[in-house]
């Protein structure tokens, strides 16, 4: 910073002491020197980016740290705010299906289900008919969320609680978690009529819409 030539042009060349101390006052508090001092908008912008230099962030510091900080940042904020529109996700429905039904490993689906009961009665096989067509009923409600069955949850409480969502079918759901017992647990034959009892009821539930909750 060049001094202001008037200073320079009214100082005598050899000054004592106290015009020294005067004209230093006078030079030190002049607008031009003033003006080169850094304002405390500077100091504390310095301040902010010695800070983001120093940060450091998976073993990175300096400007690659701070944007990997401010990618992290982002994408939570994008993934709060897809949260906020669209809720908790749920899972496909069919992966909520346990592994067993009834005491048995069984991964399928209520349509494979279904068709294995048909083809069974066409075989004249009604006990794995009747069988096949209740495990495909209560894996229906499983897919569609109306209840959940675990590896010890039988017949009878399938029908039962199916009955409170279903009022109106209680007595018809409770009879075909009989036949299925009864197949499966009492050697009863089984018989077409229980069997075609069993899917219509699976089909009437599938159009029906639950009235409670299990």
């Amino acid at each position: 910073m060049t001094p202001p030539t008037t200073v320079l042009a009214a100082a005598p060349l050899d000054p004592d002491p106290d015009e020294a101390r005067r004209l230093l006052l006078r030079e030190l508090t002049g607008r031009d020197y003033v003006a080169a001092q850094p304002t405390w908008l500077d100091r504390a912008a310095d301040a902010f980016w010695n800070w983001l230099n120093g940060i450091r962030f998976g073993g990175v510091e300096g400007a690659p740290a701070v944007a990997l900080v401010v990618l992290l940042v982002v994408v939570v904020v994008v993934l709060l705010v897809v949260l906020a529109v669209y809720g908790v996700p749920r899972l496909n429905r069919r992966s909520t299906r346990g592994p067993e039904l009834f005491g048995e490993g069984d991964d399928r689906d209520a349509d494979r289900l279904r068709r294995a009961a048909a083809e069974a009665a066409a075989a004249g096989d009604l006990v794995l008919a009747v069988t096949e067509s209740f495990r495909a009923l209560a894996r229906g409600l499983v897919e569609r969320d109306v209840l959940s069955t675990t590896p010890g949850t039988t017949a009878r409480a399938v029908g039962a609680r199916a009955g409170q969502v279903f009022p109106g079918l209680a007595d018809r759901l409770a009879s075909a978690a009989d036949s299925f017992d009864g197949v499966r647990y009492l050697d009863r034959p089984g018989s077409e009529a229980a069997w075609r009892e069993i899917s219509t009821l699976d089909l009437e539930l599938e159009r029906l819409a639950p009235v409670a909750a299990s």
